[in-house]
């Protein structure tokens, strides 16, 4: 399935050629995801070519970083400390934005790709995904909330740094593979492909993954949305009549 792709990005290549102004031919295994009731993950396949151009066409290799994000949204960070023998919520920072899932592949190690001013710029490694622009003033350490983030949702899979995880051959052809774990969130993600020398971007190329609820997910979805009221009649029912089989079940196995 790979060799399938590269040689397309081929075709694109030599189509193309004449067009020097972009540098990056993109393409995507697939360029929408549905979540359903029995999701359980899925895998992007990223490859692309990059063009023969003067300002690449040098001694100095080339690195490739390819990141996909999901929408960035508000999240509240709490800090707990044990109180009395009891884990309470005792600080709290808002973090204005942070992507609910983000990945980043790239060719090296990711300080050897791209320097600070790059990453500042293009927001790109996980710390510059995220946007904490004020704490309260009686909050010690706001930037520990942060990093708690970036922790659990690494932990939970959501949060991806795969240095090395970029294949580029002979300077020119490059694929990846980014697996999306199965707590996604929907919305229009975003794969965005960068070209670094000497850890500079010199290109830069994006595109969007739609990511949706289908079949019965995307109907309870909307029901709860647009008719709490028989959505919440409904739950209730169907906890009902699943306690009453389980009441029948444990008769039936005691008789």
């Amino acid at each position: 399935m790979r060799t399938v792709y590269i040689c397309f990005v081929i075709v694109l290549l030599l189509i193309s050629r004449t067009a020097l102004s972009q540098e990056i031919v993109l393409g995507l295994s697939k360029n929408e995801v549905g979540i359903t009731a029995f999701f359980d993950g899925s895998e992007i396949l990223v490859f692309g070519a990059i063009k023969p151009n003067k300002a690449i066409e040098t001694n100095v290799p080339v690195d490739v970083i390819v990141t996909i994000a999901s929408p960035r949204q508000p999240v509240t960070a709490w800090r707990k400390e044990k109180k009395f023998g009891i884990w309470v919520n005792v600080d709290a920072v808002e973090i204005d934005l942070a992507p609910n899932f983000y990945a980043v592949a790239t060719t090296a190690p990711f300080n050897q790709v791209v320097n600070a001013v790059s990453d500042l710029r293009h927001s790109i490694s996980v710390e510059r995904m995220i946007r904490s622009v004020g704490a309260p003033m009686e909050v010690d350490e706001p930037n520990e909330f942060s990093k708690a983030i970036i922790r659990i949702r690494q932990d939970q899979g959501l949060y991806q740094t795969l240095p090395g995880a970029v294949i580029l051959k002979e300077n020119m052809l490059f694929s990846t593979a980014v697996t999306l774990p199965s707590n996604l969130l929907e919305g229009e993600y975003v794969a965005r492909i960068f070209l670094t020398k000497e850890g500079d971007v010199i290109s830069y190329h994006e595109t969007t993954i739609d990511v949706r609820k289908v079949g019965v997910g995307r109907w309870l979805y909307n029901l709860a949305h647009t008719h709490p009221a028989f959505y919440g009649l409904l739950s209730l029912a169907v906890a009902i009549f699943a306690g009453w089989l389980a009441a029948m079940a444990f008769r039936a196995v005691r008789s």
